[in-house]
Order: C-alpha cells, then sequence, then structure tokens
C-alpha cells in the first residue's frame, strides 16, 4: 500500500509540474490548478476502484477536498500578500 501511494503521489505530482514547465506565464495558475484538480479527482476515482468503493463518490470527494485545500492555500498567500 505504502509503494502504492508513493507512485500515486508520484505521478499526480509530476503532470502538473509538467504542465507548469510547458505553459504560458499569463495562464499559469489556472492551468496549473486546472490540471491538479483533474489529475486529483481521476486518482481519487482510480483510489476507490482500486477499494472497491463507488468511483464517482471517491473522485468527487478527493475533488471537494482538492479545492477546498487550493482554496485555504490562495486565502492564506493572498493575506500575506504572497500572491500577485
Amino acid at each position: 500500500a505504502a509503494l502504492a501511494s508513493a507512485a500515486s503521489f508520484a505521478v499526480g505530482a509530476a503532470m502538473p509540474l509538467l504542465v507548469a514547465a510547458i505553459a504560458p506565464a499569463p495562464g499559469l495558475i489556472l492551468l496549473v490548478s486546472a490540471t491538479s484538480l483533474a489529475f486529483l479527482t481521476l486518482l481519487g476515482g482510480l483510489a476507490a476502484r482500486a477499494g472497491g468503493a463507488s468511483v464517482a463518490t471517491g473522485a468527487l470527494r478527493v475533488a471537494f477536498w482538492g479545492v477546498l485545500a487550493m482554496a485555504m492555500t490562495a486565502g492564506v498567500g493572498a493575506l500575506f500578500g504572497a500572491i500577485v
């Protein structure tokens, strides 16, 4: 389980990093956020399927918490002036 979790994390992190490397600067935040959310949703669905749970429920649960985490991170960044 630990190896599967590590591999899933690595794949999920690599894709938004790839987008960050090739995306144009003006749309960078939106593109990285959208691809991160897409991969979180995909991996949440795959994890649910592997565990025998509802794929839609697993995907939506991970997407919800991912959006919440991104929003909170952006809020803290804005609060401390890290977001321009």
